[in-house]
């Protein structure tokens, strides 16, 4: 299992990945980007319903597997036989981290559960990503990434008032819960460095949503004031909105700050309006901001988004154009950072991608292949780690537990 590239911070890691989707799958895809060896285990023959997953494919190949599984090694176990449970145990001494995002419940019940793997291995690292967490009376409830959206907050206050909630556009609760397991696995990696113990990460998905949510819970607690849709604005922080562009586009400009209103009123040639006291200042700006956004958008219809940012960029004002996958493949910025970045695909050619984020100036990490095969890597575990000869592994293939 040598690596051909140069050293990244989790060379030394080994992650189990089990389960499915997103959630758990999403942490595994940020270890894996750092360096962490991730073994994720699939049902032989069926793989991970995320291979088929995303509306757009290319030569008959969904175009989100490989992103979610870049860098990870595909092994085949079925984990509801007695057989595959017992090679999930023999991998286990073997890892750092199991990642999983069942149930909860559903590991115990295949003997897999947080008291067996850690009797095999004491400082083995558990993360568990759920809907609502391995505790609590909604623990055995099903709960996927837009139930915990809701629950968590983000539901309600996503969209325009006098229209329902709507989604993000992105499956952001699965990834926020993802990210935030990111953390405590390497939180617990820093603590098992002192004393040499595991211990469990448990995330909800809720949770992961919920953290975000800024005031929202003392604001109600103390004032009475409950959140709610406000669309592209934020209230009584004026201006700060989206506008409409000459060449039949939006341009975002955020000037809600007295010194950075008073350069966009000397960009818009009117500045007057950072002396006018419905505008002189952010309470008054805040107090008055539909009638200032209805000034900016009959100014800012007036100009292309080319115009309005060589003007915005002379002043110093923030503001930019709000970017499609076309825009991010072809922006310089983008190009200089190479935030996105060209990953070889054995069958599909080069794949562009979002790169490794975050950044680290010594060891930064990388992208060294696509998502894997289904079984790709299923000799150099069962044989190269895990000892078996060739006929147990044919014996396992018969029987269609791998």
């Amino acid at each position: 299992m040598s690596r051909q590239r140069p050293p990244r911070p989790l060379d030394d890691i080994r992650v189990l990945e089990l389960g499915a989707f997103l959630a758990g799958p999403f942490c595994g895809q940020l270890l894996a980007d750092f360096g962490a060896e991730v073994i994720k285990v699939e049902p032989p023959g069926k793989g991970d319903p995320m291979r088929e997953w995303g509306r757009h494919r290319y030569q008959g190949r969904t175009l989100w597997w490989p992103v979610l599984a870049r860098n990870k090694k595909s092994i085949t176990i079925d984990l509801r036989t007695p057989e595959g449970q017992a090679l999930v145990k023999r991998i286990v001494p073997h890892v750092d981290m199991v990642l999983e995002n069942f149930r909860p419940g559903t590991l115990e019940e295949w003997g897999l559960g947080w008291e067996e793997l850690s009797a095999l291995n004491p400082g083995l690292i558990m993360i568990r990503v759920s809907g609502f967490g391995q505790t609590g009376p909604y623990r055995d409830k099903a709960g996927f990434g837009s139930i915990g959206e809701a629950m968590g907050g983000i539901r309600a206050i996503t969209g325009f008032p006098d229209r329902p909630p709507t989604r993000i556009g992105i499956s952001i609760g699965d990834s926020l819960a993802a990210t935030f397991a990111t953390i405590g696995a390497l939180v617990a990696l820093h603590q098992r460095q002192r004393n040499g113990q595991g211990q469990v990460v448990d995330i909800g998905i809720y949770e992961g949503v919920l953290a975000l949510m800024e005031s929202m819970i003392p604001e109600y607690q103390l004032t009475g004031h409950i959140r709610e849709r406000t669309g592209n604005v934020l209230p009584n922080v004026a201006p700060s909105n989206i506008y409409p562009t000459a060449d039949g586009g939006w341009f975002v400009i955020g000037a809600n700050a007295d010194t950075i209103f008073t350069r966009l009123a000397q960009a818009m040639g009117q500045p007057e309006l950072a002396r006018d006291p419905r505008f002189a200042t952010h309470h008054a700006r805040g107090e008055h901001q539909a009638e200032l956004d209805d000034l900016i958008a009959a100014w800012t219809i007036n100009y292309t988004a080319d115009q309005l940012q060589a003007m915005m960029d002379e002043y110093g004002v923030p503001a930019g154009k709000i970017y499609t996958a076309k825009e991010m493949l072809s922006d310089p910025h983008f190009l200089a950072r190479q935030s996105i970045v060209g990953v070889p695909d054995p069958d599909l050619g080069e794949i562009k991608m979002q790169n490794v984020v975050p950044r680290l100036s010594a060891t930064p990490g990388g992208i060294d292949w696509t998502g894997p095969a289904l079984g790709q890597h299923n000799r150099e575990v069962f044989v190269d780690l895990l000892g078996l000869s060739e006929d147990e592994v044919a014996a396992l293939q018969a029987k269609r537990v791998i």
